[in-house]
């Protein structure tokens, strides 16, 4: 009778494939990832841009106005880093959105190096 409870454990205890898994995983090339930036313009108003970040990027109130203020004095922000489709998903959002809006606001997306 003792010896039924380790019969139910019984073949799949040996899967000895779950360590070679790990052994190969480092050497699997990653895909590319993009960052995502906005662009500065003289016409796009500031809320909007804080607004931009917060819908399509997740960010909080303080985290899109400190990435619009960079935008702003630099010129040009990285707002987050993706892969390429989600990059390119992002900057066609953004820049629908913008143009919905009247706003020449520039996203693009460059692949990290």
């Amino acid at each position: 009778m003792h010896s039924d409870v380790h019969m139910m454990a019984g073949p799949s205890n040996d899967d000895g494939d779950a360590d070679v898994l790990t052994d190969t995983k480092p050497k699997t090339k990653r895909p590319p990832l993009y960052k995502v930036m906005l662009l500065n313009d003289d016409y796009t108003p500031m809320e909007f841009v804080v607004h931009v970040l917060e819908r399509f990027f997740g960010l909080n109130h303080a985290q899109a106005f400190e990435i619009m203020l960079t935008v702003h004095k630099k010129g040009l922000a990285v707002v987050g880093v993706f892969s390429h489709e989600i990059a390119e998903t992002k900057v066609a959002q953004v820049m629908d959105y913008a143009r919905r809006h009247q706003h020449p606001l520039q996203c693009t997306m460059e692949k990290e190096e």
